[in-house]
């Protein structure tokens, strides 16, 4: 299966593809990983703390075909190597509202890469079918998150509770906004 990254001016977003979840799932730490990709995980993004991967790897296991929506690795074209990832948390649910979600490892923060990489990823899911709605959630402590997802001008939409992260702020865009705001032709 291959899947064309996504690329940013210093990114590039590559899927996790269905073999890569199952060594993953043994060892997140596997040497095999990313040998035959082009690039490195010298930070050891999602090794120690494994993100979303519990929630992703079940996903990917029944339906592989979501490979492309739910987890993609943030490889720094300057140096080849993985700072972040981002990912859908699942297909477009009914209604057309996809929901991202997002890691940068600590030395990368602060240098834009968490916005570069939302756009990468929200530029990419608003020309696949099915998409009405853009998600974003975020702990009402996440200040740096918060300011991001403000400053892009998503709207508050309410609070939900999430079993692991406790009450999350949800902030929405249409896809027909994002695209007047943010899509150059």
């Amino acid at each position: 299966m291959g899947i064309e990254p996504i690329e940013t001016e210093r990114l590039l977003l590559h899927a996790v593809l269905p073999a890569e979840y199952e060594l993953l799932a043994v060892d997140r730490a596997d040497p095999r990983l990313w040998v035959d990709r082009g690039f490195a995980n010298p930070f050891g993004h999602l090794v120690e703390d494994a993100g979303p991967l519990p929630y992703r790897i079940p996903k990917i296991r029944t339906n592989p075909e979501q490979a492309p929506y739910l987890l993609r690795l943030a490889v720094l074209k300057q140096t080849m190597s993985i700072i972040g990832s981002s990912g859908f948390h699942a297909m477009p649910d009914n209604h057309g509202m996809i929901e991202v979600g997002m890691g940068i490892e600590p030395a990368f923060r602060g240098r834009g890469f968490a916005q570069e990489m939302l756009h990468g990823m929200w530029g990419w899911v608003i020309n696949q079918p099915g998409v009405r709605t853009l998600r974003y959630t975020v702990t009402p402590d996440n200040a740096p998150s918060q300011a991001i997802i403000r400053k892009l001008g998503f709207h508050y939409s309410g609070q939900q509770m999430d079993d692991e992260d406790g009450p999350e702020d949800i902030f929405e865009m249409s896809v027909d906004e994002y695209r007047k705001k943010f899509v150059t032709e």
